[in-house]
């Protein structure tokens, strides 16, 4: 018998817990028992090859996604690169069926004249975290035991955690990502102080297939905290799932194999993270933080240094880490092959000050009040919904200009259309996630677009005409502009001094 958890089924071979009440969450079961199409649908761009989700509540169709986008003529690269979306017309309500998982299954693109690839299963290793009165956090348990885990013990438990019932974090250590689940729970000992607490994570090369056993992972912080030791089903699962690595295995750290994808696949996408609760959705995304999501574009395109602060729970706001990397998507082959990759690196502590020292753009996410005191860590400091920066050629930037905010009413006026759509029309196809990500990455793909264009004419100027061809204030997104065409190699373009531009 199998017996499913909250978020996935449980594996073939994984062992049904005593019957017991499983440990008192009343905040996480009402997140996972509310109905939510955001559970079963991917987000991002979708292509052969890089291992992104083809779920039947997925991506809408290239017809659906047009009609959410205003047309303009980048909207065929932006559509194209979602080779591998489902025309389905069946509602989300029908489709909140968990994936299920059988081993050595995988999905496949349905075009059969698309790239036969799919990313499999690399998960390297599996641990247990536990919080020791006198030690603080230890790693407890891991597989392989020859492993170097140094330092996971604090990525997955984040500082604060104690204030929690239970959390999730990802998080990167050296080449891989890991996803973590953490329960705490009160037992009557006075060697644990009144609490028990520990985590239980994965480590793979890839971040896009962690959401998978989201549901496992937290049904086994279970039952490490009510018994302690059980560690037959990790064993079971790393031996049915562990990846063969090259030799080196530390030359792994990327979400997806470019070379089966070739020059289809752009420097500046990227891979799909599923998103697995309701509070952490693109649409979500973009009411937390209103008119500021512009401004957050723009430093996003810039390839800024991004640094998110929040109070645990710790979940919710990686999804925010990957969120401001989809505002930064670009389709339009060969841009951005030369500019620093936007790293996600989801939830940082003080033991990553050293590799943030050295990373030239990335977005992440910490508990810890004491990065806001290291200045030269970070570009951009976001702290609830203010977002600022010490930098003086960036301060500029935090103000909206006016074509800002007419891209923001767009934004918000475009999603009550689909809403709208949805309720009269029995629209389930159009999914919101979609329509956001679209609309950035059309944006963006305007933008270089127009750039490619002035750069390739007789007169390679760029007026008011073109800049404003490309969705841009000529005045108030000048400075924006200006670092537009250095961070992109596009410097030596020259601006017109027509006095709007000036």
């Amino acid at each position: 018998m199998v017996e499913k958890s909250d978020r996935a089924p449980l594996l073939d071979w994984e062992e049904v817990p005593p019957a017991e009440n499983p440990v008192s969450n009343p905040e996480h079961e009402k997140d996972t028992e509310r109905p939510s199409p955001t559970n079963s649908r991917a987000l991002g761009c979708t292509a052969p090859g890089i291992g992104w989700s083809t779920s039947p509540g997925g991506p809408m169709s290239l017809a659906a996604a047009a009609a959410a986008v205003s047309s303009i003529d980048s909207v065929d690269t932006a559509l194209s690169c979602r080779s591998t979306i489902h025309t389905s017309g069946e509602c989300d309500a029908q489709c909140q069926e968990k994936d299920a998982y059988t081993p050595g299954h995988g999905h496949e693109p349905q075009d059969s004249s698309m790239v036969k690839w799919e990313e499999k299963d690399q998960i390297v290793a599996v641990f247990v975290v536990t919080f020791d009165t006198r030690s603080g956090n230890m790693l407890e348990w891991c597989l392989p035991g020859d492993m170097n885990l140094d330092g996971v013990e604090f990525k997955a438990m984040a500082s604060g955690s104690h204030r929690v019932s239970s959390d999730f974090i990802y998080f990167r250590k050296g080449g891989y990502f890991g996803l973590a689940c953490f329960a705490n729970m009160a037992v009557e000992s006075v060697l644990e102080r009144g609490a028990r607490m520990k985590s239980v994570g994965i480590l793979s090369t890839s971040y896009t297939l962690l959401y998978r056993y989201m549901g496992f992972l937290e049904h086994q912080v279970r039952l490490q905290l009510k018994t302690p030791g059980q560690y037959s089903p990790l064993e079971a699962f790393y031996e049915d799932k562990r990846a063969v690595l090259p030799p080196d295995g530390e030359s792994v750290v990327t979400a997806c194999p470019t070379r089966a994808w070739g020059a289809a696949l752009n420097h500046c996408m990227h891979p799909e993270m599923k998103i697995t609760h309701p509070a952490g959705c693109m649409s979500q995304f973009i009411q937390f933080f209103g008119e500021q999501i512009m401004v957050l574009w723009k430093l996003a395109l810039l390839r800024r240094r991004i640094l998110i602060f929040s109070p645990p729970p710790v979940g919710v706001v990686c999804y925010r880490v990957y969120c401001c990397c989809c505002l930064a998507n670009v389709s339009i082959p060969g841009v951005g092959a030369a500019v620093p990759e936007f790293c996600p690196f989801f939830y940082v502590n003080v033991a990553d000050i050293d590799t943030l020292n050295t990373e030239l753009s990335y977005v992440a996410c910490t508990t810890e009040k004491i990065f806001e005191e290291k200045k030269d860590l970070y570009d951009v400091y976001v702290d609830n919904q203010n977002v600022r920066t010490t930098r003086e050629s960036l301060k500029p930037l935090l103000r909206l200009s006016t074509a800002d905010r007419e891209k923001y009413r767009k934004l918000t006026e475009q999603r009550q259309m689909l809403l709208y759509s949805q309720e009269e029309n029995g629209d389930c196809v159009s999914s919101e996630e979609d329509h956001f990500i679209l609309f950035f990455l059309e944006q963006n793909n305007r933008i270089f677009q127009t750039l490619s264009e002035v750069a390739g004419s007789p007169e390679p100027t760029l007026t008011q005409e073109s800049v404003r061809a490309m969705g841009l204030d000529p005045h108030g997104d000048r400075l924006f502009l200006l670092h537009l065409l250095e961070t992109y190699g596009y410097d030596s373009l020259p601006v017109t001094d027509h006095p709007c531009c000036s």
